[in-house]
């Protein structure tokens, strides 16, 4: 029942076509254009783009009398699209159709062309009755320019005593954006329109705050939960609108912070945690598409297990509902992992994990369904050394007990030859496991005090450094490159939790393979850092951890520059830190910028961590009262 529309490809990036069709903003037009074409007579379909099945995927056509589809390309001739074979364009005449549906936007000049082999007397309908308006759209001259729809989705609630705060900075400025918006809608639960307004970004690199309860405030609403439509208009650089979103409880423990959602639907994710004894898992299905979610279009399974249950409710368009795991899952229980079917219906969703009065949010990973094994890569130790690595933190062992957790992340991934490495702050390894070639069912957690007490005595005094998941060729070399793994924390004291997941890549080295080392503007290798670090308001502070992997050997030490910024986007301070090849960097806000420095950035100030010398992956948090903490990876841009 998965949506029969491409939202996203390796190769191409994100699909704008998708994201024109499904913008909340279209959804009253789409209406009205299918009732068009349903009161017609006859309808022939012109679809010299392909984009006739992606728009049928997302609205129902059944009462439409398509009489044939017409098609410009030869090489499209003879192929089925909604429910007929594919016709040559130059026998449009003689279909006697009395309504010709042109599926594309920017069509008058397709119309022009055509306009000698339309049926007499017959009317046209074109997409751009769904186009947006003019001030919504960064380059109105070629509508479907990704620029003009750099959007996503968040996780927005604001209840008594619990709110959530995005941050992000005009990064579109870097890279020649000017008078960029952001235009928000805000949906509640039953995805109805709570509030729609336009946010202009201050010039530069500023920093972008949204907090529910000013939202709240604003448009005098009620308590809600359902998730924020953000579009940035004015856009330069990069079509995805990236975010830090903390969550918090005022009063109580809870405390927790994920990364921006990837802005194109999936089929499936997976990485989602089956909950302990102790604990419930609910995952948020929040509706990404202008149509309802049918009941069993979503459903989830244990990871390498045949049986899939599905969720039986339909899914209004754009709601949000929360989804106990259990009630589908009962028996789940971790480490045991839980992927989920999600046909293309959400971006990628966020779960939250209660346990002892305190809630974490998380999130699952897309699933790739386009990867097979690469039996190149257990070949290119001589090239790349370590290859591919996923590097996390390991947080101050004397405060804070870290595990690793691998998940599978591609639909062949039928086994994981994987393992972990330890690693001190100057990059000398201090221990590693094994874990043999894991079978796709195998959920094996190592609580990585097993590693630090292999090789250190006194925990409490040990520094912190960070770990390495990496492919065992020892143990099996039917890999993809496409590594993942759930990294939790726990504070020994008060129990509370944070988790993150992410994949790996190749780091630091001047040879390339396929499209790594990973860049984020240009062509690889990505040999540079410039990650975004939000900062919390008092009574919080931010910790950062800074991992400098390196595939091969790289420059010995980092040259890594740390600047605070006002929300104007203004230096008010700057310092320099050198990380070792293969260590790494924890560090407080609290004590690395003074007191004077903190007060002059203000409340909504940022860090930019900027290095031309060498890759390095990020961590973030927030610390508070009561053994409260965060942790989530970071972005770039």
């Amino acid at each position: 029942m998965a949506l029969k529309i491409e939202t996203f490809s390796s190769l191409k990036g994100g699909n704008s076509f998708f994201k024109a069709v499904t913008h909340p903003a279209t959804a009253a037009p789409a209406a009205a254009l299918v009732r068009r074409l349903a009161h017609a007579r006859s309808v022939a379909v012109y679809d010299p783009l392909g984009f006739a099945t992606g728009f049928a995927a997302l609205r129902d056509l059944t009462g439409v009398a398509i009489t044939g589809v017409y098609v410009q390309a030869v090489t499209d001739l003879s192929q089925q699209r909604l429910g007929h074979g594919t016709r040559p364009v130059t026998e449009l005449t003689q279909s006697g159709a009395d309504l010709v549906f042109v599926a594309a936007f920017d069509a008058e000049r397709l119309v022009q062309q055509v306009a000698h082999l339309l049926p007499a007397g017959a009317e046209v309908a074109t997409l751009d009755v769904l186009r947006l308006d003019a001030n919504l759209l960064t380059n109105p001259r070629n509508y479907l320019d990704p620029l003009n729809f750099a959007t996503n989705f968040a996780f927005f609630r604001d209840r008594d005593g619990a709110h959530t705060r995005l941050v992000t900075a005009n990064y579109w400025s870097n890279y020649g954006g000017k008078q960029t918006s952001l235009a928000l809608t805000l949906f509640d639960a039953e995805g109805k329109v709570l509030a729609q307004w336009r946010e202009p970004l201050e010039p530069g690199q500023s920093a972008v705050v949204i907090d529910s309860r000013v939202v709240r405030t604003r448009f005098d609403l009620p308590a809600f939960e359902g998730q924020l439509f953000i579009q940035a208009i004015g856009a330069a650089g990069h079509d995805v609108v990236k975010y830090a979103l903390d969550t918090f409880e005022d009063d109580g423990p809870s405390l927790s912070c994920t990364h921006d959602a990837n802005a194109w639907p999936a089929d499936f994710y997976a990485g989602l945690p089956a909950p302990r004894a102790d604990e419930r898992v609910v995952l948020w299905v929040q509706n990404s598409m202008p149509i309802a979610i049918p009941a069993g279009g979503l459903a989830l399974n244990l990871m390498g297990h045949n049986e899939i249950v599905a969720f039986d409710e339909e899914v209004a368009p754009f709601a949000t509902v929360p989804l106990d795991v259990t009630r589908l899952l009962p028996d789940a229980r971790w480490p045991q992992q839980i992927e989920i079917t999600a046909g293309k219906y959400l971006v990628r969703p966020r779960y939250e994990v209660t346990r002892a009065g305190r809630t974490r949010v998380a999130h699952p990973n897309v699933e790739r369904t386009d990867l097979k094994p690469d039996p190149k890569i257990a070949e290119l130790g001589q090239y790349l050394g370590k290859g591919f690595i996923l590097p996390a933190p390991i947080l101050p062992p004397g405060q804070w007990s870290s595990l690793l957790l691998p998940t599978p992340m591609a639909l062949t991934q039928a086994t994981l030859p994987v393992a972990a490495t330890l690693y001190d702050p100057s990059g000398e390894a201090l221990a590693t496991r094994q874990f043999g070639n894991l079978g796709r069912h195998e959920s094996v957690a190592l609580e990585l005090d097993e590693l630090i007490g292999d090789s250190i005595e006194d925990r409490a005094n040990l520094p912190w450094g960070h770990v390495e998941l990496a492919y065992d060729f020892s143990a099996g070399t039917e890999v993809d490159g496409w590594l993942h793994a759930l990294f939790r924390y726990e504070d020994r004291a008060s129990g509370h939790a944070a988790e993150t997941s992410f994949g790996a890549h190749v780091f630091n080295t001047v040879l390339t393979y396929k499209d790594e080392p990973q860049s984020y503007a240009g062509r690889p290798p990505g040999l540079s850092t410039r990650l975004f670090l939000r900062l919390g308001a008092a009574p919080f502070d931010t910790i950062c951890h800074l991992v400098y992997p390196a595939s091969t050997p790289w420059h010995p030490r980092s040259s890594t520059d740390l600047t605070l910024l006002d929300a104007t986007g203004r230096e008010v301070a700057r310092r320099r830190v050198e990380i070792p090849c293969g260590g790494s960097l924890f560090w407080r806000y609290q004590e690395t910028f003074e007191a004077a420095e903190r007060a002059a950035a203000g409340a909504e100030a940022y860090v930019v961590i900027r290095d031309v010398t060498c890759r390095l992956f990020g961590y973030h948090g927030l610390t508070g009262a009561g053994g409260r903490f965060s942790l989530d990876h970071m972005f770039g841009f």
